[in-house]
């Protein structure tokens, strides 16, 4: 299992968990921008939680982990699609790091909800309690949704990993006694993972050593895929819409054009000569429309 995102149900009871992995597109969507080692570590576990915080969500749309407002960190996005494409950036003042209570000091946490179809938006206040990302997103489920959930969230220098463990409401056929005694020792055997075990060892193998014992109904991966939307396409679409007069004052002031897109840091570079044949094929193309 590779960039994907794998969901699980315990048979016989109200429980369920999801596992991701993410491989691919690091580099692309962080080696951009010099983050600081605090704030990678806080982007990445962010980056892993989103598939999880997807995977049981039935709506088209997308979902924002966002935080603002920090005096250390001032902003941090990750989007997830309901096609489980994902990305994310951080903002930091320059030279601050430190561990995720530090960096998230002064600020706010929200989960929102964006369905496609225009429909309202939602926004859950995600609480800063305890001493990393996965225990506030604990307290958000218990509180928000009165889902209790074990997370746990690992970001290495090449990939990305998220177990969930979590609750469901019992059916009418369940007694609430024995589902009581059962979720506390699946979350007992969930408590014996540590975060670098789940880097290091193969999903499949954490599932297994977690819980071998258990009977599971696995469902057919999702892949995930971890990419920015900017292209150059995408980017001369935007100075196409800008227009000629406005691009070209840029290239003569600066000797050409630079964008830089906000999420990734990825920054598109156009000579003067890339400047020219750009609208020249618009142009061109204009011109063939009309005939």
């Amino acid at each position: 299992m590779q960039d994907a995102l794998a969901q699980y149900l315990f048979t016989g009871h109200a429980v369920r968990a999801a596992l991701v992995d993410v491989c691919s597109g690091l580099a692309d969507m962080l080696g951009h921008r010099a983050y600081a080692p605090g704030v990678r570590q806080v982007l990445g576990e962010a980056l892993a939680a989103a598939p999880l915080l997807a995977s049981h969500l039935k709506f088209e749309g997308r979902i924002n982990l966002q935080y603002q407002g920090g005096d250390v960190m001032s902003l941090l996005v990750v989007q997830i699609d309901d096609q489980l494409t994902l990305r994310g950036m951080a903002k930091a003042r320059d030279g601050a790091d430190g561990d995720f209570s530090a960096l998230v000091a002064g600020g706010r946490l929200s989960v929102l909800l964006e369905p496609k179809n225009g429909s309202t938006r939602y926004e859950g206040i995600v609480p800063l309690e305890g001493t990393s990302l996965a225990r506030s997103l604990e307290t958000y489920y218990a509180q928000s949704e009165q889902l209790p959930t074990r997370l746990c969230l690992a970001a290495g220098p090449d990939h990305l990993r998220g177990l969930l463990l979590q609750r469901l409401p019992a059916t009418a056929a369940m007694d609430t006694g024995d589902e009581d005694l059962y979720w506390e020792h699946v979350e007992a055997l969930f408590a014996t993972l540590g975060v670098q075990e789940l880097l290091d060892v193969a999903p499949e193998d954490v599932i297994h050593r977690l819980f071998h014992a258990e009977a599971l109904t696995r469902f057919e991966p999702r892949p995930v895929t971890l990419a920015c939307r900017c292209t150059r396409a995408s980017v001369s679409q935007l100075l196409l819409a800008l227009g000629q007069q406005e691009v070209d004052s840029v290239v003569t002031e600066r000797g050409g054009v630079e964008v830089t897109c906000e999420f990734c840091g990825r920054v598109q570079h156009y000579s003067p000569l890339d400047v020219r044949q750009l609208f020249a094929a618009e142009q061109a193309a204009d011109t063939g429309a009309r005939h």
